[in-house]
Protein backbone atom coordinates (compact mmCIF):
# COMPACT_ATOMS: atom_id res chain seq x y z
CA UNK A 1 0.00 0.00 0.00
CA UNK A 2 1.39 3.37 -1.05
CA UNK A 3 -0.09 6.46 -0.11
CA UNK A 4 0.45 9.88 -2.49
CA UNK A 5 -1.86 12.03 -1.29
CA UNK A 6 -0.91 15.76 -0.45
CA UNK A 7 2.99 14.99 -1.81
CA UNK A 8 4.30 18.15 -3.43
CA UNK A 9 7.09 17.12 -5.33
CA UNK A 10 6.36 15.72 -9.12
CA UNK A 11 7.82 12.68 -8.68
CA UNK A 12 8.11 10.27 -5.92
CA UNK A 13 11.93 9.52 -4.70
CA UNK A 14 12.98 6.89 -3.13
CA UNK A 15 16.20 7.46 -2.14
CA UNK A 16 16.53 8.17 1.58
CA UNK A 17 13.95 5.40 3.09
CA UNK A 18 12.83 5.33 6.95
CA UNK A 19 12.02 2.08 8.33
CA UNK A 20 10.67 2.37 11.71
CA UNK A 21 11.30 -0.59 14.46
CA UNK A 22 10.10 -1.51 17.58
CA UNK A 23 12.52 -4.48 18.38
CA UNK A 24 10.01 -6.71 16.77
CA UNK A 25 10.33 -9.32 14.18
CA UNK A 26 7.30 -7.68 12.39
CA UNK A 27 8.75 -4.50 12.51
CA UNK A 28 12.26 -5.68 10.63
CA UNK A 29 10.24 -7.30 8.27
CA UNK A 30 10.37 -4.27 6.61
CA UNK A 31 13.81 -3.79 6.01
CA UNK A 32 13.77 -7.19 3.29
CA UNK A 33 12.03 -4.43 1.61
CA UNK A 34 13.07 -1.11 2.15
CA UNK A 35 16.58 -2.92 1.53
CA UNK A 36 15.19 -3.93 -2.03
CA UNK A 37 14.10 -0.44 -3.04
CA UNK A 38 17.68 0.56 -2.59
CA UNK A 39 19.30 -1.98 -4.14
CA UNK A 40 19.70 -0.25 -7.43
CA UNK A 41 20.56 3.09 -5.81
CA UNK A 42 24.38 4.20 -4.94
CA UNK A 43 24.46 7.10 -2.31
CA UNK A 44 20.91 5.98 -1.02
CA UNK A 45 21.01 6.28 2.58
CA UNK A 46 18.82 3.96 5.19
CA UNK A 47 17.46 5.72 7.79
CA UNK A 48 16.70 2.95 10.75
CA UNK A 49 14.91 4.87 13.64
CA UNK A 50 13.23 3.46 17.03
CA UNK A 51 10.65 5.73 19.45
CA UNK A 52 12.27 5.20 23.18
CA UNK A 53 9.03 6.45 24.75
CA UNK A 54 9.84 5.93 28.56
CA UNK A 55 8.03 5.30 32.19
CA UNK A 56 10.00 5.75 35.12
CA UNK A 57 10.53 2.67 37.27
CA UNK A 58 10.17 2.98 40.92
CA UNK A 59 12.85 3.47 42.45
CA UNK A 60 14.51 5.60 39.64
CA UNK A 61 14.21 9.45 39.14
CA UNK A 62 12.71 10.92 35.59
CA UNK A 63 16.10 11.68 34.19
CA UNK A 64 17.28 7.61 34.19
CA UNK A 65 14.59 6.28 32.77
CA UNK A 66 15.43 8.52 29.30
CA UNK A 67 18.76 7.75 29.37
CA UNK A 68 18.06 3.97 29.62
CA UNK A 69 15.28 3.52 27.33
CA UNK A 70 17.72 5.68 24.64
CA UNK A 71 20.51 4.36 25.01
CA UNK A 72 19.18 0.17 24.72
CA UNK A 73 17.30 1.46 21.51
CA UNK A 74 20.19 3.08 20.07
CA UNK A 75 22.17 -0.20 21.15
CA UNK A 76 19.68 -2.27 19.05
CA UNK A 77 19.90 0.03 15.76
CA UNK A 78 23.50 0.14 16.25
CA UNK A 79 24.02 -4.04 16.06
CA UNK A 80 21.12 -4.42 13.33
CA UNK A 81 23.19 -1.81 10.90
CA UNK A 82 26.30 -3.43 11.74
CA UNK A 83 24.07 -6.97 10.63
CA UNK A 84 22.82 -5.44 7.49
CA UNK A 85 26.67 -4.11 6.54
CA UNK A 86 28.03 -7.66 7.88
CA UNK A 87 25.45 -9.13 5.40
CA UNK A 88 26.60 -7.20 2.35
CA UNK A 89 24.54 -4.00 2.26
CA UNK A 90 26.99 -1.57 1.29
CA UNK A 91 24.48 1.44 1.16
CA UNK A 92 24.78 4.69 3.69
CA UNK A 93 22.81 3.57 7.40
CA UNK A 94 21.67 6.23 9.49
CA UNK A 95 20.60 5.61 13.33
CA UNK A 96 18.05 8.04 15.13
CA UNK A 97 16.54 7.47 18.59
CA UNK A 98 13.88 9.78 19.53
CA UNK A 99 12.36 10.24 23.00
CA UNK A 100 8.39 10.93 22.47
CA UNK A 101 5.28 9.00 21.18
CA UNK A 102 5.65 6.51 17.98
CA UNK A 103 3.53 8.09 15.53
CA UNK A 104 5.05 11.57 16.34
CA UNK A 105 8.61 10.35 16.54
CA UNK A 106 8.14 8.68 12.98
CA UNK A 107 6.66 12.03 11.47
CA UNK A 108 9.13 13.87 12.73
CA UNK A 109 12.18 11.63 12.05
CA UNK A 110 10.52 11.20 8.35
CA UNK A 111 10.45 15.57 8.14
CA UNK A 112 13.88 16.23 9.85
CA UNK A 113 16.04 13.04 8.02
CA UNK A 114 14.49 14.68 4.44
CA UNK A 115 13.02 10.88 3.89
CA UNK A 116 11.62 10.13 0.57
CA UNK A 117 9.54 7.17 1.27
CA UNK A 118 8.62 5.54 4.81
CA UNK A 119 8.92 1.64 4.87
CA UNK A 120 6.68 0.32 7.49
CA UNK A 121 5.48 -3.18 8.74
CA UNK A 122 1.96 -3.47 9.94
CA UNK A 123 -1.06 -5.97 11.05
CA UNK A 124 -3.79 -5.80 8.83
CA UNK A 125 -6.88 -6.23 10.83
CA UNK A 126 -9.37 -9.19 9.24
CA UNK A 127 -13.14 -10.19 10.22
CA UNK A 128 -15.56 -7.47 9.89
CA UNK A 129 -12.02 -4.32 10.23
CA UNK A 130 -10.81 -6.21 7.42
CA UNK A 131 -8.57 -4.24 5.40
CA UNK A 132 -7.77 -1.78 8.34
CA UNK A 133 -4.40 -0.81 9.36
CA UNK A 134 -3.22 -1.21 12.98
CA UNK A 135 -3.45 2.18 15.21
CA UNK A 136 0.28 3.79 14.54
CA UNK A 137 0.64 3.18 11.07
CA UNK A 138 -2.52 4.50 10.14
CA UNK A 139 -2.16 7.31 12.68
CA UNK A 140 1.19 7.87 10.83
CA UNK A 141 -0.05 7.94 7.67
CA UNK A 142 -2.43 11.35 9.19
CA UNK A 143 1.00 12.67 10.55
CA UNK A 144 2.83 13.13 7.60
CA UNK A 145 3.42 14.01 3.78
CA UNK A 146 5.88 11.32 3.15
CA UNK A 147 4.65 8.40 0.80
CA UNK A 148 4.49 5.11 2.97
CA UNK A 149 4.67 1.73 2.09
CA UNK A 150 3.03 -0.49 4.19
CA UNK A 151 4.70 -4.37 3.99
CA UNK A 152 1.94 -6.29 5.52
CA UNK A 153 1.89 -8.50 8.90
CA UNK A 154 1.60 -11.99 6.70
CA UNK A 155 3.98 -10.89 3.95
CA UNK A 156 5.68 -14.29 2.37
CA UNK A 157 8.45 -14.50 0.48
CA UNK A 158 9.55 -11.35 -1.03
CA UNK A 159 8.81 -11.11 -4.64
CA UNK A 160 11.68 -9.18 -6.09
CA UNK A 161 10.33 -8.79 -9.77
CA UNK A 162 6.90 -7.13 -8.22
CA UNK A 163 8.34 -5.28 -5.85
CA UNK A 164 10.78 -3.65 -8.68
CA UNK A 165 8.29 -3.05 -11.01
CA UNK A 166 6.21 -1.02 -7.84
CA UNK A 167 9.13 0.76 -6.60
CA UNK A 168 9.92 1.50 -10.41
CA UNK A 169 6.35 2.99 -10.34
CA UNK A 170 7.06 4.85 -7.47
CA UNK A 171 9.85 6.52 -9.59
CA UNK A 172 7.49 7.89 -12.35
CA UNK A 173 4.23 8.85 -10.51
CA UNK A 174 3.47 12.36 -11.84
CA UNK A 175 1.38 13.87 -8.22
CA UNK A 176 -1.24 16.49 -9.21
Amino acid sequence: MIRFQGVKEDVVKTDRVLVPLDGSSLAERALTVAIEVLSDRPGATLILMRAAETTTAPGTGPTDAPVSAGGEAQSYLKALADRLRDQGFSRAVMTSVWSSAPVHAIAEAARTRRANVIVMSARLRSGLGRGILSPVPDSVMRSTRTPILIVPAGYGQLDVQRLRMAVGEMDRVRVA
